[in-house]
């Protein structure tokens, strides 16, 4: 088993934007996700991606995230 889930990369520019430090997106959403959503993402706290992620099960199973972002990073302010 991966370390990481497959859909997981870390970005330091997106949505027209460059940030000092990488910050977590979701090829699955489409988008940036908070640092608790990559922590099942990066299978903290016994989380599993396979089991714990709705992005993941929508992407797997070939359904498209109707719902939009759970409160990405897009609307966060630069530190």
């Amino acid at each position: 088993m991966a370390n990481q889930c497959r859909y997981l990369e870390y970005r330091t520019d997106g949505q027209g934007k460059r940030f000092d430090t990488a910050r977590a997106y979701c090829t699955a959403a489409d988008s940036f996700v908070q640092p608790m959503r990559a922590d099942i993402c990066n299978r903290r706290y016994d989380l599993e991606p396979e089991q714990d992620c709705e992005y993941y099960e929508a992407a797997t199973s070939g359904s498209a995230n109707s719902e939009g972002d759970e409160g990405g990073d897009e609307n966060r302010s630069e530190r």
